[in-house]
């Protein structure tokens, strides 16, 4: 079904290997033909093979676009992970099923799975201890008996000139299929006489855990997901949180893990990020000018910049990731330019010329016109080809390009009409804050005005 796409170039499939090596897994990496030989991106290849694989009988097929940066977590079915951890393992998997139903529910999400599989199969011995003990048996007898049969013990090797070939020990194929087949397993007691398995051990079948998942050396359930088109991480991972503190106990402690952890604690951050580049530009701008005012005329088209960034994600529909945010900050670099070519201008024609401060932001808008749009059209068509997602995994990075592109646009166009505006009332409310300084200036120094 894979090989019949058109998109798909070729494929590698494994069986029980891997980070989820257990025997019932296998797992296929699809190699996609280039960008510019295909007209649909990798996840509309997903979504046009989720159907048909979903309908295949005995397997559930789980699909995902590896990101571009991988960050950290584990190796599970789906690409987003939320861990759950406690010290009693019955309590853990009595409760993460429970959760994985309610998380499941929610309608932002698919491909929901977790890494337990507590009906595996199993069978447990259970030794007699006495009748062994009477038989001449010890438990590790019984146990390095079971090892060498169904273990992997070297017992020599066999040296090459060019190699060196390690001797397993086992039992024939047929003799592992059928768990009846331990009744014919023989252990040699002390003095010598062969004494059946099943004359010292009884055998119960029943399920158990594939695996014992730890993690921080504590048992641990992963339940992975995927998010349909239209939802974005930071809205699901606000909802899953409240459900899993309603739905466990306080034993059991809970965290995001790979991307989803990523963006959560970058998510935390970017806010401040955002303020402290914003005030170190400031402070920047305001040493350099030697002004608290100026640097604000300056910072004035920032909003814009960022309402324009935002829109411009809203209108593609595409998600406030790190990626996008990294382009959010990169406006703020990008826009300000604008400011610093105009009132620089202006502050210089003041000082130098005596020019009013109308006259000033007038000619500074006429003069330095072709620099600001030469800079922003040279800004816009480094981005562009990031915006339409050009190349190999441009569509990682196409966020970054729609939130620099967008925002310079809508600045740009705002920017000539509003930094002068922000600059005439800055300037006049400047005048009116040195009037105000020297009045009460002039008032002391007046000998005609009593002095309290």
């Amino acid at each position: 079904m894979i090989q019949a796409d058109p998109n798909v170039e070729s494929f590698m499939s494994s069986v029980s290997s891997g980070p989820l090596g257990t025997s019932n897994t296998g797992t296929l990496f699809i190699r996609l033909k280039p960008r510019h030989e295909r007209k649909v991106t990798a996840d509309q290849i997903i979504a046009r093979l989720r159907p048909p694989l979903a309908q295949l009988p005995g397997l559930r097929v789980y699909l995902q676009n590896p990101p571009a940066l991988n960050i950290g977590g584990q190796s599970t079915k789906s690409l987003y992970q939320f861990t759950l951890q406690g010290p009693d393992p019955q309590e853990l998997y009595q409760f993460a099923p429970i959760l994985e139903d309610r998380i499941s529910a929610l309608p932002g999400l698919q491909d929901v799975n977790s890494d337990l599989q507590i009906k595996n199969p199993q069978v447990t011995l259970e030794i007699d201890r006495d009748k062994a003990s009477a038989l001449g048996l010890t438990t590790q007898q019984i146990e390095e008996a079971l090892y060498t049969a169904y273990g992997s013990r070297q017992i020599s090797t066999i040296f090459a000139p060019n190699n060196d070939y390690q001797v397993i020990m086992e039992l024939n194929p047929e003799f592992k299929l059928d768990p009846a087949a331990l009744s014919l397993l023989k252990i040699r007691s002390a003095n010598g006489r062969l004494v059946p398995l099943d004359t010292v051990a009884g055998v119960r079948h029943d399920v158990g855990p594939a695996a014992v998942n730890h993690l921080g050396q504590l048992p641990a359930v992963t339940i992975s997901f995927n998010l349909k088109p239209g939802y974005s991480l930071g809205e699901v991972v606000d909802t899953i949180a409240p459900i899993a503190k309603a739905t466990l106990p306080a034993t059991i402690s809970t965290s995001f893990q790979g991307t989803a952890q990523a963006f959560q604690s970058s998510l935390a951050g970017m806010g401040l990020l955002l303020v402290m580049a914003v005030l170190v530009i400031y402070l920047v701008l305001g040493i350099l000018y030697e002004s608290f005012i100026h640097p604000i005329t300056i910072l004035s088209a920032l909003p814009f910049a960022g309402f324009g960034a935002l829109i411009t994600l809203m209108v593609f529909g595409t998600e406030l990731n790190i990626y996008s945010f990294v382009g959010v900050i990169m406006l703020i670099g990008l826009v300000k330019k604008n400011g610093i070519m105009m009132v620089d201008f202006a502050i210089e024609a003041r000082s130098n010329r005596s020019k009013t401060a109308e006259e000033a932001i007038f000619e500074a808008c006429l003069i330095r016109f072709r620099p600001i749009m030469m800079t922003t059209m040279a800004a816009l068509m480094g981005t562009l080809p990031i915006a339409l997602g050009y190349g190999a995994g441009g569509e990682a990075r196409q966020p970054l390009g729609l939130a620099v592109v967008g925002g310079l646009l809508f600045s740009q166009f705002l920017t000539l009409f509003v930094t002068p505006v922000f600059y005439l009332y800055l300037e006049a409310f400047q005048g009116r804050l040195a009037r105000f300084r020297r009045t009460p200036e002039a008032s002391a120094t007046d000998p005609a005005t009593p002095v309290v």
